[in-house]
């Protein structure tokens, strides 16, 4: 596994806005107050420019004390506060469920406040597949030391010893006693408020797995009802009295930048407000379609110059990015073991793609009092509320951010640009903001996956198996770099690059690029030694975890029965990353007369320690595999001329229904083992084993995303 650091690093996206709307003297004066300062400030970079950004504590520094984590009520309620964010990937439900089992309650009783900066600890990031293993242990240790207190507060009232009580239903027990305690009565307590105050102990136990009533079960999201019905609010949805719609004028391609703009036109509009802060210009009116035509209104008025530089077309990636990677492409350190041996070398590229959430960026922006509140969407609550107080000068504490449940990120919402820009109108309006992005703003102005040229280079001995392997990555990133394969020699390393688009997290981070050259590698190798791709793997697998899963796909699947069949479109792949493991089998339908391919069914074994829940781990396997389906049949984003090409759903192909194919989903449920999380791994494993379906059927090695089928004249 790659060091933790390595994954922070790649985790952040590339500079976009780093809005500055400067200072007045007033305020300067007001925030100073008397003394002396000496100032120093330095500019950034344009809104592509590449360079790495810290958005907030990746980590967080969690909840300060009990108080800060768990708040009872006298009237019963019970209320746990978290910083992560819920975006579709079901922490809601799965904090809960943590809540639930150590407080010995249902998880009906638990209100749960997620992303409130004003209200919550700062958790940090909700990425990395970081909820599972790292904040449900916290809310655990809160919610047990709650249950101690109030086991405690029993004792103290029936001088009885610990060992003879227990809680259940949210109520202290005696056997012997016909009376019980519960939360509310500690709440009632006078000592209550001060032992609350107290740090959470650290080495507290917890439940064992094998005790657990709550965690391990299929709990749906608290919050269902709500969604299916339309009554949630999403951050497009939110409202407020008096508010306004804004629109933000955009370059007409990247590193463009504003020279001169004639704001008359759109400052006579009625109920219009027109704010040009040096590159930013934006509008605020009364209802979108009037914002919109203001809008146009300041377009037609603008004259950008383009700022020098290379803009290299999505044609020419490839040798762009070989071209600028830091420090030049490493050598293979084995090359004079190659002679005389059996080897193979390729190439492997994997195209920018959007996240492509559901609901673009949104935010509505507030001020009362010389305070910010905004309601925005962003997977790093206190990193934008850090942003907003970073672009207008203001403390931490002047800053509220609230993310409600919002429409997916899958790695794309770490920044909170959307949220300044509503601020900056709202700030000029003196009334709330709404900013909606557009389809086409979001494919345009928000951050990619990282595209990544991979050379790999590897030889084999007398016997077939790898002897030695070269193999790198540029630009894409280090996570999963180095082989899950035992190998004596190798060298695994990533090189940075000069991206010409703005790139930063993904569902896998580089994870995707990296799996996906390495298994239809191995693939190629198992060819070059005569070897089934199956039977290839495990000679050369010590992990029994990857080789558990590997086996169980491949057995679920029969594959010995249907790779044997000739002409078969079968492949498989298997990967580990973020501490879980998985392998798929695929089987395509090609039609190579017209060059395409339909996959017809998937068998995806996971295991990612004890399973949680179940039902919600299910949901993010079948996710995974739908969204891993894009990348690997039709995503990519094309752009030339510092312009994007294909910025719409109409253009930009993800997976529709009739694309998902038939899912044998098998989840091994490792009870002995701690917990991961499953946002992202099972991914890895879908466009690799699709690409090595269409080697086995063709003949013709797959070297780049999205999949292209070999045609055949008719």
């Amino acid at each position: 596994m790659k060091a933790e650091n390595d994954t922070l690093e790649l985790s952040q996206p590339t500079e976009t806005h780093p809005y500055d709307f400067g200072i007045t003297r007033r305020s300067f004066t007001k925030l100073l107050g008397g003394g002396l300062m000496f100032a120093v400030s330095h500019l950034r970079g344009s809104a592509q420019e590449s360079g790495q950004r810290s958005h907030g504590g990746f980590l967080g520094a969690g909840a300060p004390n009990l108080a800060a984590r768990i708040h009872l009520g006298t009237d019963g309620t019970i209320t746990v506060m978290c910083g992560k964010v819920e975006g579709g990937q079901g922490a809601r439900a799965e904090i809960t469920q943590a809540a639930a089992e150590e407080l010995r309650v249902p998880v009906e009783k638990i209100q749960l406040i997620l992303a409130d900066t004003s209200l919550v600890p700062d958790d940090g990031m909700t990425v990395g597949s970081g909820t599972t293993p790292r904040t449900v242990p916290a809310v655990r240790q809160g919610a047990a030391a709650a249950r101690n207190l109030l086991i405690g507060f029993a004792c103290s009232q029936w001088s009885l010893e610990p060992a003879s009580l227990a809680v259940r239903d949210g109520r202290v027990i005696h056997a012997n006693a016909t009376s019980a305690l519960s939360y509310a009565d500690l709440a009632r307590s006078d000592d209550a408020a001060k032992q609350f105050q107290q740090a959470i102990p650290s080495g507290i136990e917890l439940t064992p797995v094998k005790e657990w009533k709550v965690l391990g079960t299929p709990v749906h999201r608290p919050n269902a009802r709500a969604i299916v019905t339309g009554t949630h609010q999403y951050p497009s949805d939110i409202t407020r009295s008096e508010m306004l719609y804004g629109k933000v004028l955009r370059p007409p391609s990247y590193n463009a930048k504003l020279i001169s703009i004639d704001l008359t036109s759109a400052k006579a509009m009625k109920d219009v407000i027109v704010v040009q802060d040096d590159q930013f210009v934006g509008v605020a009116a009364s209802n979108s379609s009037l914002a919109a035509k203001a809008l146009q209104a300041l377009a037609s008025a603008a004259k950008w110059e383009n700022v020098p530089g290379p803009k290299p077309s999505s044609k020419d990636l490839v040798e762009y990015l070989r071209q600028n990677a830091e420090g030049g492409v490493p050598a293979n350190p084995f090359a004079d073991l190659l002679a005389g041996a059996k080897s193979l070398r390729r190439t492997y590229y994997v195209p920018y793609i959007q996240h492509g959430p559901l609901e673009p960026r949104a935010a509505v922006a507030e001020w009362k009092d010389g305070r910010l509140t905004v309601w925005t969407a962003s997977q790093s609550p206190f990193g934008v509320q850090k942003e907003l107080a970073r672009a207008f000068h203001l403390s931490d504490q002047s800053v509220r951010v609230i993310i409600p449940d919002f429409g997916g990120a899958f790695g794309g919402k770490h920044t909170g640009e959307c949220a300044v820009e509503s601020a900056r109108l709202a700030k000029a309006a003196g009334r709330p903001v709404s900013l909606r992005w557009t389809r086409e703003e979001e494919f345009t102005w928000a951050y990619f996956r990282p595209a990544a040229v991979i050379d790999a280079e590897a030889s084999l001995d007398a016997h077939g198996k790898i002897a030695t392997w070269h193999f790198i990555n540029i630009n894409s990133g280090p996570n999963a770099v180095d082989t899950p394969y035992s190998i004596a020699r190798k060298e695994c390393r990533f090189i940075a690059s000069k991206p010409p688009l703005r790139h930063g997290s993904y569902r896998g981070l580089a994870a995707t690029a990296n799996n996906f050259a390495r298994e239809v590698f191995m693939d190629g190798l198992a060819a070059a030694a005569g070897a089934d791709p199956l039977d290839f793997r495990l000679v050369h697998l010590d992990d029994p975890r990857l080789c558990a899963v590997l086996q169980r796909a491949a057995t679920e699947f029969q594959w010995s029965e249907r790779s044997k069949q000739k002409g078969a479109a079968v492949g498989l792949a298997c990967g580990v990353e973020k501490g879980s493991y998985v392998a798929a089998c695929v089987e395509v339908a090609l039609d190579r007369q017209r060059g395409q391919l339909k996959v017809t069914r998937i068998c995806q074994t996971y295991e990612c320690g004890a399973i949680i829940n179940p039902a919600n781990l299910l949901s993010q396997v079948q996710g995974a595999i739908s969204m891993g389906l894009g990348a690997a049949l039709r995503e990519e984003v094309r752009f030339e001329n510092g312009k994007i090409l294909n910025g719409s759903f109409a253009e930009y192909l993800v997976p529709r229904f009739a694309d998902v194919p038939d899912m044998d989903i098998q989840l091994i449920d490792r009870l002995d083992l701690p917990s991961a999380g499953a946002g992202e791994t099972p991914i890895i494993a879908i466009a690799p084993a699709i690409a090595n379906a269409v080697f086995r059927a063709t003949g013709s090695g797959v070297r780049s995303l999205p999949v292209q089928v070999p045609k055949t004249s008719s």
